[in-house]
């Protein structure tokens, strides 16, 4: 008896009926549908469902195309228009099985609108904005032929040097899993399988942002309380909230590269966790394994990584060339390969690409007149989000809002700098459509106020430090000097100045200074812009500093110059109108730090939840035989959680409704808060709690619960927060899940260090 191919679908784009053999089990049968197909597969069919292959000059889109009609590619990504993916979905159900192919991308805050960088978000301590965000993004990506990006990135990045920490929300686990299960179900809406919904692949697994000494692709080395209590949770919140897959983390993990880390990829992950999703290597990171020093070879590379539990290969040339030899030798096993055939094939099918493999891609007579058009973008949501990011840090004897009224001096060399606007991984955002901070500044005035504009200085006077960064980008050069001499720029930003009521200096990083291989060994803004910053201090105009950065950077002496300074990250296409819209009081700032801003380089790691110790330092009193450093203040420059409002809130005294708790139970805090101010406006009413003895020592605090809350003018609101028995637990040191008995603080506040505190006993 001849098998009929299992997916014998139709060309044309009005039906895909299967014909499958007689025997076939309905297509509603997932796991039987899947296991009867890789009954039907070849070994070089399964291999090639597992390779993940980029477009690029190795592999142009041709070649490509010959690949997937011979059954030896799985899915691609980089490639983000229906014009651009047809084709190589046609190519697909050429191949004799007519598997379909998936399509992935890069869609971390956003695909065409781009919204700020993930850090930005965590400031906004909001989920329905952040929601916004994944439902836009989704929508966008899924109209550009895209079924799957690789986000949320829930790495915890505790040392800000780590280039990578613009790409994720923070240094607290809590918040940071709040948002990972929040993006995950705005990206995947009702079904990863629906047209305007895209599947979320989680990364970077695991532990990435711990990396020795914040250098890219590092090392980590961590005990297992303190993965299991701060690191792991945010990926098994956001596998648990639905996402399709994980994308493996490039470092090694206590001496095992995560690409070959048998313990994490099936004791933790697939065992204890029970996920069952698609796992996909890092860009290249099989090969890397030679590099670690754990595989001799590619064959023993990609021999390790199937055995891990590595499904797809990304950018993959040692699956397709190796696993063939190893399965005929008899070192890897075909229900190996069967098992991550079987997980890329549940993707597929939690996509709805076997159900219709053009659920995304549409018919050649719906494809967009201009996938990069100006009637794309969500303009309106992205001036929403951006400004309920931004942080104002300072705000000296009411400097902002600024009228619009006078001259105001728009200086600094992200003053117009549309690309750096956007921040990393700005999928396929373009520089074009972005408002500027000085075009925002231009809008808001218009008619009103004269707007003096000069560049002040370039980003960096390091000739060696631009020209690395101009190599990151493979497109074009993105930082391009004025090549006019330092004092000269200077000169014309201080004569800018002095005609004016108030100077605006928009400083910092440019984007490819927070990006992935982007680490630094110091956090200040670069001497160029330090030296334009104390120039215009000695004018004695007010002076507003505007930060553009993807990390905390050390500003204490950018402190003491500045009469205000708003943090506004890489704040995206709308960033320009939303800084504007704070700068000038039509919007009142509400964003809070989801990262702490240490004072210098040398107090790194610096995080709010630290472990208590034997000799803490505390202010106000001798620092001798203390944890301290000697040579500065210590503590924070700004804490997790901090964010000024051009309004001023008081909290009540904090009232618990038991100081017993017992098990299984609940407790009630609740605190009021009034907005003292003249303005109407948002704060985050953050809860924190300390386990004051248990059988290991804990965190001086943890974020437990928060509330975002809009008062008008003079309005008071009664919060409460309940506290669960779930609330007290940790993983002990033998990695036991419990809530220990004794006593329990808690604390409530505005930012994570002013905080006022209660306390109760757990039965």
């Amino acid at each position: 008896m001849i098998k009929l191919p299992l997916l014998g679908l139709a060309m044309g784009l009005v039906s895909h009926v299967a014909l499958a053999a007689p025997s076939a089990p309905p297509l509603e049968d997932k796991a039987a549908f899947i296991d009867h197909l890789i009954g039907q597969m070849s070994v070089e069919e399964k291999i090639g469902q597992l390779r993940l292959i980029s477009i690029s000059p190795e592999m142009p889109r041709e070649k490509i195309r010959e690949e997937i009609a011979a059954g030896r590619i799985g899915g691609t990504f980089n490639s983000r228009t229906a014009p651009e993916n047809r084709p190589m979905q046609d190519a697909a159900l050429r191949s004799r099985l007519k598997i379909p192919m998936f399509f992935a991308y890069d869609t971390l805050h956003g695909e065409r609108t781009i919204f700020p960088i993930s850090l930005g978000l965590a400031a906004t301590w909001d989920m329905d904005a952040i929601a916004k965000v994944g439902r836009t993004s989704a929508i966008e990506a899924s109209a550009d032929a895209l079924d799957m990006t690789f986000a949320p990135m829930v790495d915890i990045a505790r040392d800000p040097r780590w280039g990578r920490t613009s790409e994720g929300f923070g240094e607290d686990t809590y918040l940071t899993s709040k948002i990972g299960q929040t993006l995950v179900r705005a990206l995947q809406g009702k079904s990863p399988a629906e047209p305007d919904s895209i599947m979320a692949i989680v990364k970077h697994f695991a532990l990435y942002g711990a990396v020795e000494g914040g250098r890219d692709y590092n090392t980590v080395d961590m005990s297992l309380p303190k993965m299991y209590n701060d690191y792991l949770p945010p990926y098994r919140a956001s596998l648990d909230a639905g996402a399709g897959g994980v994308m493996v983390a490039l470092n090694s993990i206590n001496g095992v590269p995560a690409t070959a880390d048998t313990w994490l990829m099936n004791d933790l992950l697939r065992k204890q966790w029970g996920f069952k999703g698609v796992t996909i290597s890092d860009h290249g990171a099989i090969q890397e394994l030679i590099r670690h020093g754990v595989a001799r070879d590619g064959r023993e590379a990609a021999k390790l990584a199937i055995k891990a539990g590595i499904d797809m290969s990304m950018n993959d040339t040692l699956y397709g060339q190796e696993l063939p030899g190893l399965l005929k030798s008899g070192e890897v096993t075909q229900a190996e390969l069967d098992q991550a055939v079987r997980e890329v094939l549940g993707a597929k099918y939690d996509m709805g690409l076997f159900k219709d493999p053009y659920v995304r891609i549409g018919k050649p007579d719906t494809d967009l007149k201009d996938y990069y058009g100006e009637d794309r973008l969500h303009r309106e949501a992205a001036r929403d989000v951006a400004r309920r990011s931004l942080v104002l840090l300072e705000n000296r004897d009411q400097t902002l809002p600024l009228k619009k009224a006078g001259t105001i001096a728009l200086v600094g060399p992200l003053a117009d700098a549309p690309i750096d606007m956007m921040g990393s991984w700005a999928a396929d955002g373009r520089p074009e459509h972005s408002v500027t901070v000085r075009e925002g500044l231009r809008r808001a005035t218009e008619g009103k106020a004269k707007l003096v504009y000069a560049r002040g200085s370039n980003i960096s006077g390091d000739k060696a430090i631009v020209d690395y960064l101009n190599f990151l980008n493979f497109a074009a050069p993105e930082i391009v000097d004025d090549p006019r001499p330092a004092a000269v720029l200077i000169d014309e930003a201080v004569k800018a100045a002095r005609q004016s009521d108030v100077v605006v200096a928009v400083v910092g990083e440019s984007r490819g200074m927070s990006h992935e291989s982007s680490s630094r060994t110091t956090l200040e803004i670069p001497a160029v812009q330090r030296e334009l910053i104390k120039a215009l201090k000695a004018t004695g105009k007010p002076l507003v500093l505007v930060l553009m950065n993807g990390r905390p950077l050390s500003i204490a002496w950018e402190r003491e110059q500045a009469d205000a300074i708003l943090e506004t990250w890489f704040s995206g296409t709308e960033g320009g109108n939303a800084i504007a819209d704070v700068l000038f009081g039509d919007y009142n700032p509400s964003g809070k730090l989801a990262i702490t801003f240490p004072r210098s380089v040398g107090q790194i790691p610096m995080y709010y939840n630290h472990l208590s110790i034997g000799r803490p330092y505390t202010p106000g009193k001798p620092g001798n035989y203390t944890s301290q450093y000697f040579e500065e203040p210590n503590g924070p420059l700004y804490p997790f959680g901090y964010g000024l409002s051009y309004s001023q809130f008081e909290l009540s005294d904090l009232a618990l409704s038991k100081t017993a708790l017992k098990r299984g139970d609940t407790l009630q805090a609740e605190v009021t808060v009034k907005n003292t101010g003249t303005f109407d406006g948002e704060t985050v009413v953050q809860l924190y709690v300390q386990d004051v003895s248990a059988s290991m020592s804990r965190p001086v605090k943890e974020l437990k619960h928060f509330q975002k809350v809009l008062l008008k003018a003079g309005e008071a609101r009664t919060l409460t927060f309940a506290i669960s028995e779930d609330d007290l637990k940790f993983y002990n040191g033998q990695l036991q899940h419990v809530a220990e008995p004794g006593q329990f603080n808690v604390q409530v506040g505005l930012d994570s260090q002013a905080v006022q505190q209660q306390s109760f006993e757990l039965l």
